[in-house]
């Protein structure tokens, strides 16, 4: 079986006095695309916050990549925020800089490269998430809602992370698009040998290219596990979720 690379233990999250997670346990393995499912207001984009260290947890433990996130120093966080990308449901792309200069930021910031291996490797990167060369060239005001979405995973593969973070990554983009995206993402996966964590409510994700994933409900982790484990598991949320018998995925 792969190594965990991220496990929650016993996680406690309140925010404004309303309690979001409580006493919760996951687990995601090396080398798989694991979700966080969840209606809103479950707090699935509140615990991918946690992991990025974007904020904290009231109790509990959350290690990743083997760091305790409740007690790293600033030098061990600096060190484990280059092992990992982020796609933020939006892009998050600088509106005032170019696809290429959005990505090259990411080098001129964290290495010494030289100005011609930079413009190397941002060309290697728009090419690997299929975006055309003169993209790199493009604002973008001028790039269509997939294009933003490539264009800002190009930016989060940038440093050769270990970890891949997506926040809602089909949010806004149409069937075909979605399902397009999500291939990539498998595809980027296989080839670079990505750990991959996604926040989403897109039931084809899940279908098409999930290995496993944790269903929040009710302030804790309903289930856990791959979509056949999940759909033996008789709760009311995994039947509503699922809409198990109706018309939605069937068990």
């Amino acid at each position: 079986m792969s190594r965990i690379l991220i496990e929650g233990h016993d996680i406690v999250t309140v925010l404004g006095g309303n309690l979001i997670h409580d006493h919760i346990n996951f687990t995601i393995r090396e080398n798989e695309i694991y979700a966080l499912l969840g209606g809103s207001g479950s707090g699935k984009s509140t615990l991918l916050r946690e992991m990025i260290l974007l904020q904290r947890l009231q109790s509990g433990q959350l290690k990743v990549l083997g760091y305790d996130l409740n007690t790293i120093t600033p030098i061990e966080a600096q060190n484990l925020r280059r092992q990992w990308g982020v796609l933020f449901q939006s892009g998050a792309l600088y509106s005032s800089l170019s696809v290429g200069e959005n990505i090259a930021m990411l080098y001129r910031e964290y290495t010494d490269l030289s100005t011609k291996l930079i413009n190397e490797l941002v060309a290697l990167k728009i090419n690997l998430v299929g975006l055309p060369p003169h993209a790199r060239y493009l604002y973008p005001s001028e790039l269509s809602g997939g294009m933003i979405k490539r264009a800002a995973l190009a930016r989060a593969l940038a440093l050769d992370p270990k970890l891949l973070f997506l926040d809602e990554p089909t949010s806004g983009l149409d069937p075909l698009s979605s399902r397009q995206f999500d291939a990539l993402i498998r595809q980027l996966r296989d080839l670079l040998g990505l750990t991959v964590v996604m926040v989403t409510h897109d039931l084809g994700t899940i279908h098409h290219i999930i290995d496993r994933f944790a269903l929040l409900g009710d302030t804790k982790v309903i289930a856990e596990g791959s979509l056949d484990e999940v759909l033996r598991i008789d709760h009311p949320i995994v039947d509503y979720f699922f809409q198990k018998g109706s018309h939605g995925i069937k068990s």
